[in-house]
């Protein structure tokens, strides 16, 4: 299993696909793993070269102390990139792997290909709302936000019709570190990149989940409005519309990132 070892702190990565393609990376939502992406992956490694990772805190990743910040959180990218030898890449992100990527459109902009956000939004949340989730987590552990996540991130019917899928990601979800979960929602409640995402230059394709409570698609359309050249796409599905609609969300993500 590859790791990544850091001054502080220890990632896990998996790299699948085509060794003389372009680089493709991917990075996960909160509370969920580098599986998360297995349908993208299993369509696109005959034309990417595919790098996922557990952000610190998730999955098979070590869970350095909080409180963490965007700053960390891209920083943690570009470790990974300069220790794998990747100069650019094309990088798709998911909710606070959105804000990631929005933090490499600011910061890093020329190791971008393109950059993909999905299900995010400039700022999500307020300040008040992540510290009342850090501490009901602090207090009681994840698992009493199993039913509402479900509810967040995926609608009545797929979860009836996919109840296997569902529950896997479930399970991860409530088998994150609670330390480390607590550190990224600390990252998200300070993240605002409202009054940066001019300095955005980079190709960016914004796609929403079309019943997303979480990050409706008006957050992603001020994103795709923003940004110096921004293009908006709706999916079908709420919050992990990577997983509710696979299909549609994989080509709107291949057709970008060329």
């Amino acid at each position: 299993m590859p790791f990544l070892d850091l001054p502080g702190h220890r990632l896990h990565y998996r790299i699948d696909g085509q060794a003389d393609a372009p680089w493709l990376t991917f990075c996960n939502s909160l509370g969920t793993d580098l599986h998360m992406w297995d349908p993208q992956v299993a369509a696109l490694s005959a034309q990417f070269r595919i790098l996922r990772y557990d952000r610190r805190g998730h999955g098979q990743s070590s869970t350095p102390p909080g409180p963490y910040r965007m700053d960390d959180l891209g920083a943690d990218v570009l470790a990974l990139w300069d220790a794998l030898g990747v100069t650019a890449s094309h990088f798709c992100g998911l909710s606070i792997g959105g804000l990631t990527g929005q933090w490499l459109g600011v910061h890093a902009g020329q190791r971008l290909h393109s950059l993909t956000v999905a299900a995010t939004a400039a700022k999500i949340g307020t300040a008040e709302s992540w510290q009342a989730r850090i501490a009901q987590v602090e207090q009681a552990g994840l698992a009493p936000l199993r039913e509402g996540t479900a509810e967040r991130w995926f609608t009545p019917d797929f979860a009836r019709d996919h109840a296997a899928t569902v529950e896997d990601v479930l399970q991860r979800f409530v088998g994150t570190s609670v330390a480390g979960y607590i550190g990224c929602c600390q990252a998200v409640a300070s993240a605002d990149f409202r009054d940066q995402l001019a300095r955005i230059r980079v190709p960016t394709l914004a796609i929403a989940g079309s019943d997303d409570p979480v990050c409706p698609p008006a957050d992603l359309q001020m994103i795709a409005e923003h940004v110096a050249s921004g293009q908006y796409r709706a999916v079908a599905g709420r919050h992990l519309c990577n997983l509710e609609a696979p299909a549609a969300f994989t080509a709107a993500l291949a057709a970008h990132a060329r």
